[in-house]
């Protein structure tokens, strides 16, 4: 099994960008950086932030000491032997996801995926999702865990507005919009769960490292 493999250059003065090769892989430097950040093995480090194939550290007081450190490191690969990256290791958090399946989208998807769409609902529910990272729009999750046979490609044309709560596939992703905006995801759910609540400690509801899963409603 293939190890994580690390590129790490400094940003500025006190920041750290990590490269890796996928996701899965950000996830398990993910969970590395914060179990030595919580055991005071980073020092100054004051946010972690993970994107498709970065982390990025901020407040790092030697960025090039704290580089030649994590290259040191040796991580494991977080893949099963199906190569599902969400399979292999649990997630701290998980959260429950109402979903009502009549996504404009749906039957466009079900008939890619060579099935009805009955059987398209099933396929999407069971998958287990992790929060690879978030971005676009704040609250917006990009979730990971879909098998690779069952990536579907964004829209030709973008709708001019997506309602907040639709829930939606694009690629190897699969997404909740957090409020109204333009978009071109595949559209195949919605949920009435808030998503992004400035006035909640935690503003984001899916937050990295989160688990996800989609219930049929």
């Amino acid at each position: 099994m293939t190890g994580v493999r690390l590129r790490a250059r400094p940003v500025g003065a006190s920041a750290l960008l990590v490269e890796v090769d996928g996701a899965a892989d950000v996830r398990i430097l993910s969970q590395e950086i914060e179990r030595r950040r919580a055991a005071g093995a980073l020092g100054t480090v004051v946010d972690v932030v993970p994107g498709a194939r970065t982390v990025l550290l901020d407040g790092v007081t030697d960025p090039a000491a704290l580089a030649r450190t994590m290259l040191a490191w040796e991580l494991g690969a977080d893949r099963s032997e199906s190569g599902d990256p969400s399979a292999a290791a649990p997630v701290p958090r998980s959260i429950d996801v109402p979903a009502a399946y009549d996504g404009p989208d749906l039957e466009g998807v079900a008939a890619r995926w060579g099935v009805g769409v009955d059987e398209a609902v099933r396929l999407h529910a069971r998958v287990q999702f992790v929060v690879a990272f978030c971005g676009f729009s704040p609250g917006f999750a990009y979730l990971t865990g879909m098998p690779d046979h069952l990536a579907v490609p964004r829209r030709a044309t973008p709708r001019d507005l997506v309602p907040a709560g639709a829930i939606g596939l694009a690629g190897a992703y699969c997404g909740v919009y957090p409020r109204a905006s333009p978009g071109g995801w595949q559209l195949i759910a919605r949920t009435d769960l808030q998503l992004w609540d400035p006035g909640r400690t935690e503003p984001a509801l899916l937050t990295p490292g989160t688990g996800v899963r989609f219930v049929p409603s």
